[in-house]
């Protein structure tokens, strides 16, 4: 069974939020370690731009591994303050740390996210 850290949030598109849930605040985004062990060996991922808006719920990049592409929801409304440029020369790094140096991009809230899963609710749906 993946692991799925207490301190983080949850989206049921197997994304991870890390860091205050209140309006202004900043988190951090990535993709479940259960995500990543669906994907496999993931090669390219299209991260989101810096400076651009996000919603929850839509789209913001894709992940592509050996077995699949797959599209990378975002789970909270902001802007895109960040993103892991490592990951465009390592992508596998999401599948080695997803909850650490496989971060994806980082978000400035534009309002308290709704609907996050915690870590017990996320590891009920993984089952």
């Amino acid at each position: 069974m993946a692991n799925v850290p207490d301190e983080l949030q949850y989206s049921e598109e197997h994304e991870w939020v890390s860091g205050e849930l209140a309006a202004e605040a900043v988190v951090t985004v990535g993709i479940t370690e259960h995500a990543a062990e669906a994907l496999g060996d993931i090669v390219y991922v299209e991260l989101p731009e810096v400076g651009s808006a996000v919603t929850a719920g839509d789209v913001c990049g894709e992940l592509e591994s050996t077995k699949a592409v797959s599209e990378l929801y975002c789970p909270v409304t902001g802007d895109v303050v960040a993103v892991n440029e490592e990951l465009s020369d390592a992508p596998e790094t999401i599948g080695e740390d997803a909850y650490g140096e496989g971060w994806i991009f980082k978000v400035r809230l534009a309002e308290v996210p709704e609907g996050l899963l915690d870590s017990e609710a996320y590891a009920a749906i993984t089952e």
